[in-house]
């Protein structure tokens, strides 16, 4: 009796693919991810995140923005189910997240000339290069 697995043996004569299932090579991928992942870290190497007071609008107010969260808790502590306690706690931690990114400063440090065009040049040259390697012929 003679067993046959069509799933599991090739027998076409394909050559083998690249990357991502397409005639481009592996080796153009992992160039172009290195590339890439360099000039990612390179540039991101150069940003200075700072953070000045907590402010709410106009006013300093941190303690305004912990409302809404201090009252869903308390809620939930009452009633577990209870959907205004998870909409309040939800909306309150939501408010806390926003306020925290829109009091970050982000800057780009002060470089040369030559290293922002190398730094630029590695990350796209290397998206290029990983683009092309998964490009169908």
């Amino acid at each position: 009796m003679t067993y046959r697995y069509p799933l599991l043996v090739s027998t076409s004569s394909r050559p083998p693919n690249g990357a991502g299932g397409t005639p481009g090579g592996v080796g153009q991928f992992f160039i172009g991810l290195i590339m890439a992942v360099a000039g990612g870290y390179l540039i991101l190497n150069q940003v200075q995140v700072t953070t000045s007071f907590w402010r709410f609008g106009q006013y300093g107010g941190f303690g305004l923005t912990l409302v809404p969260l201090l009252v869903g808790t308390a809620f939930l502590f009452y009633n577990g189910r209870s959907l205004i306690g998870w909409l309040l706690t939800a909306a309150g931690a939501a408010i806390i997240l926003a306020s925290i990114l829109m009091n970050m400063d982000i800057y780009f440090r002060q470089t040369s000339l030559f290293n922002t065009i190398v730094m630029l040049v590695l990350l796209f040259g290397g998206l290029g290069v990983l683009a092309r390697s998964l490009k169908s012929a």
